[in-house]
């Protein structure tokens, strides 16, 4: 459910679980979903989940077997910071979550696996999270939940809380917490090293999932995370700029983020550290000394909106052939779920079941 362009779905695919069908509103995500992951329409798919009838769901029921696992990341503008912070009392997202209710009501998975923003866990003084846990409780699901934060697999700072709800009775061991850097799970989602590239500009290839590391021990640059460029008055938590080496600001379905790249030493480019960054260029090393006043800075590509999710570069390129524009690309980079912590997620749940499907 809300499948948005698969960031969930990919992520638990790759930890093994098998996806029988998916359901997303919006014409462009639900466009790209099928062009990456059901090219040939072999899965049960659905826009509106409202529209979707219980018997439709029966229906799937019979035709794929038992249900496994329900999950999806139900719209959290309701619940976010940067919205108005309706919660329920907004009549076109807020409700959705019970639209999962009524979903889990009629498909009866053993497993749910929600995520949304952490601003749902103080949302109306935390009643709004009560009604969550306390609803799926009163459905016969017992629930757990962790908030996760992208930053410990790809250089972007983005927690989120993962709740999984399992049937009352079912067994199966607890899936949080679980913390600390996993860097093997990348090889999932990279080079097949451990390593996600997320810079695309020629000479900055080494720039790492690994926060960096690799780029810095070469002493050739120093890449500084920078919100949204085109917007000088916003700030993240009191922050415009980050540290060398900190991950990227959040990603979201508005923002335009931006890097600006610090040149050091090398060879006949005398390079050095400045109060305001060197020109960002593609290609030749010298033309990174260019001052201007103030910082140069370029926004980030969609390709390395993709890369800070983990998502293969294929997806882009596929997408990019198949005429979907920038701005849809950027958009559904900011609403996606990073896929590798979905797959770290996925391989503990899939511990659970014997024959897994999504």
């Amino acid at each position: 459910m809300f499948a948005g362009i698969g960031g969930m779905g990919y992520g638990l695919m790759q930890a093994g679980w098998n996806c029988v069908g998916y359901a997303e509103w919006d014409k462009f995500a639900h466009q790209a979903y099928e062009i990456l992951h059901d090219p040939e329409k072999r899965m049960w798919s659905a826009y509106d989940v409202r529209a979707v009838t219980d018997d439709n769901l029966r229906l799937l029921r019979d035709e794929r077997g038992p249900i496994d696992l329900l999950a999806g990341g139900f719209p959290c503008q309701s619940f976010s910071i940067a919205g108005k912070r309706q919660g329920f009392r907004d009549a076109t997202r807020g409700t959705l979550f019970f639209e999962i209710v009524r979903w889990a009501s009629v498909l009866r998975p053993r497993h749910l696996l929600l995520e949304n923003v952490v601003g749902l866990l103080n949302h109306d003084e935390g009643r709004t999270f009560e009604t969550v846990i306390g609803t799926l409780d009163e459905l016969g699901y017992v629930g757990e939940w962790c908030v996760l934060n992208s930053a410990a697999y790809v250089p972007q700072n983005r927690e989120r809380i993962f709740i999984v709800a399992s049937l009352r009775g079912s067994g199966g061991r607890k899936i949080f917490p679980f913390g600390g850097e996993n860097r093997n799970a990348l090889k999932q989602f990279s080079d097949g090293e451990g390593i996600a590239y997320c810079l695309d500009t020629g000479y900055a290839k080494g720039i790492a999932a690994t926060g960096w590391e690799k780029a810095r021990r070469t002493h050739i640059i120093e890449p500084i995370a920078v919100l949204t460029p085109d917007r000088e008055e916003k700030r993240q938590n009191g922050r415009r700029f980050k540290e060398p080496g900190e991950p990227m600001f959040t990603l979201t379905a508005q923002d335009r983020h931006g890097v600006a790249i610090i040149q050091q030493g090398r060879g006949f480019n005398k390079g050095g550290l400045h109060e305001t960054a060197p020109t960002l260029t593609k290609n030749s090393w010298e033309h990174n000394n260019h001052l201007y006043d103030g910082y140069r800075i370029r926004k980030l590509t969609p390709l390395e909106c993709f890369r800070l999710q983990s998502f293969p570069d294929e997806w882009y390129y596929k997408l990019k052939e198949a005429g979907i524009s920038d701005s849809q690309l950027y958009k559904m980079a900011g609403n996606a779920v990073t896929s590798v912590v979905a797959y770290e997620i996925g391989k503990r749940l899939i511990q659970s079941v014997k024959e897994p499907t999504l």
